[in-house]
């Protein structure tokens, strides 16, 4: 007993870097009209470029209304501290795996004077589209007069991005903004002959100068491909079985362009073999409605399951739940229940008793992560607060909304299925947000409460204060999960034992074993 004593006096000294502002509760509210709190502006910035996707509207804010307040943050970070910044950026793309808010962070970088700006938006960039969206984002705001940092940062990305797979892969000719564009708004220079028959040939491509000669020893794989393009049409599928597909650079997107019919059997196994980690985990309906072979599909499988391959892919947890919610047929079950596992690994395992509170609100239920997208918040918070109830020793996970409803799960249960049944209770409690109730409601001296949510509470109807973990004690810490990224908080995060994150990923769930394990825990970056 005395080891969980010295635990808890250890941890009322622990803070973690997203802080509110003292004395402002007062002064401001919730978007449901509770008493609340501001952050100052490095944590604001960090919480709403986690949950940020640029111009996709939200449940309390618009798009562009977002979009502007996140340039401002940028603008007045980087007055604050450039350097900061600019650690920011690269960790949004390179560890939290995002790439709107990366390209936006970058440009407004700039735009503020920044005095890293090349290295910066050269940072932001990993995939060999992406050069060609920094351009599109700024010219589409400020105009064509590029400043030199973003032109020659963009330089740097293309010259280490642009490869003949790229070029066939994200070149496409209804895109803008081609690949040619960036070479000439920037003056690319090649790295070697090969690049630069590269160059040429997407110069060529872009202003329809179709007679070029590709020549097979420096582009072996656009000749491959131009090979392949040259075969009439009605005798493209027997090729199917004898193509080797990969060595053309032909994704599963160009096979479907290059039949020009639909995706059958045998063009699938054709391609499969060279598709990526995400391709496979968004097509298993697909396979299955093709028929595609057991066989194959054992091997789709194992690729799925690979703990490397699923942490080379970075996926957010919330999507293999999707791949499974969508995969018509069980075979996939096993292998995505086993990503997941790999995917959420890190999330702590909790000694002593914990609480853990899923938001199951409208605001968290009604609008997906994007228009592209068919997630919610509440399904990727599902999905965390069921890993925490199978990893922990003794933890209470319920679900609240105006009231609460408590989740039993086996701990050796399935966690996709027991998040997809989490989900299915949506409604159960309710649709507003009163944090302050559901605290009340469930706490029995637990050693720790984990809150994920989108921080939109109601006032409290019991008019007992602004703060809606008071019933939690000082010494017990409390973290709030940010799925929102509002301005409005109702955690008094950056003082002792309370503490606010964003983002649901590895980073995330390092921040929180370093507290647990009685550090202090700085930006994670």
């Amino acid at each position: 007993m005395s080891k969980f004593d010295r635990a808890s006096k250890a941890a009322a000294m622990l803070t973690s870097p997203v802080r509110a502002l003292r004395n402002a509760r007062s002064r401001t509210v919730t978007h449901e009209g509770a008493p609340a709190l501001v952050r100052d502006t490095k944590g604001e910035l960090f919480l709403l470029a986690v949950t940020n996707l640029a111009g996709e509207d939200t449940f309390y804010e618009d798009g562009d209304t977002r979009d502007e307040r996140f340039r401002t943050l940028v603008h007045a970070a980087t007055a604050e501290d450039p350097e900061w910044v600019a650690r920011l950026v690269s960790w949004l793309r390179t560890t939290a795996n995002l790439r709107s808010a990366p390209v936006v962070a970058a440009v407004e970088y700039v735009r503020a004077g920044g005095p890293h700006g090349r290295r910066v938006v050269d940072g932001a960039l990993l995939r060999a589209d992406e050069p060609a969206e920094v351009l599109a984002y700024y010219t589409s705001r400020y105009g064509r007069a590029l400043p030199q940092p973003i032109k020659r940062g963009v330089a740097d990305a293309a010259r280490r991005l642009y490869t003949e797979r790229a070029a066939l892969k994200y070149d496409g000719v209804s895109r803008a903004w081609r690949m040619a564009d960036v070479l000439e708004l920037c003056h690319v220079r090649p790295r070697d002959d090969a690049q630069s028959a590269l160059f040429r040939w997407l110069l060529d491509r872009r202003h329809g100068r179709a007679d070029t000669v590709v020549p097979a020893d420096r582009l072996p794989v656009v000749h491959a491909n131009t090979q392949l393009n040259a075969v009439p049409q009605n005798e493209r599928r027997q090729h199917l079985r004898t193509t080797a597909l990969a060595d053309a650079g032909l994704t599963w997107e160009a096979l479907a362009g290059w039949l020009g019919g639909p995706m059958d059997r045998t063009a699938w196994e054709a391609v499969i073999p060279s598709m990526g980690y995400m391709a496979l985990l968004r097509n298993l309906r697909n396979f299955d409605e093709a028929g595609v072979s057991d066989a194959v599909a054992e091997t789709v499988a194992a690729r799925l399951a690979d703990p490397e391959q699923v942490r080379r892919s970075r996926q957010f947890p919330f999507r293999f739940v999707a791949a499974y919610r969508n995969a018509p047929s069980l075979r996939w079950a096993y292998a995505l229940d086993k990503a997941i596992g790999t995917a959420t690994a890190n999330v702590p395992a909790f000694a002593g008793r914990t609480l853990v509170l899923v938001d199951t609100s409208a605001s968290m239920t009604q609008r997906a992560f994007s228009q592209r997208s068919s997630m919610s918040p509440v399904e990727a918070a599902a999905v965390f607060g069921v890993a925490l109830a199978k990893r922990g020793n003794a933890v209470d996970l319920y679900g609240f909304a105006d009231g609460v409803f408590a989740h039993w799960i086996a701990r050796r249960t399935s966690l996709l299925t027991e998040a997809d049944r989490l989900v299915g209770r949506v409604g159960e409690a309710g649709h507003g947000t009163r944090i302050a109730e559901a605290v009340r409601a469930t706490y029995r001296r637990h050693d720790r409460v984990v809150i994920v949510t989108d921080m939109q509470t109601f006032p409290d109807g019991a008019g007992r204060g602004g703060d809606p973990v008071a019933a939690v004690p000082a010494k017990v810490p409390v973290y709030g999960f940010n799925l929102g990224g509002y301005r409005p908080t109702v955690v008094a995060a950056g003082r002792a034992n309370r503490h606010e994150f964003g983002g649901l990923n590895d980073a995330t769930f390092t921040l929180l074993s370093l507290l647990e394990n009685g550090r202090s825990a700085g930006w994670p970056f």
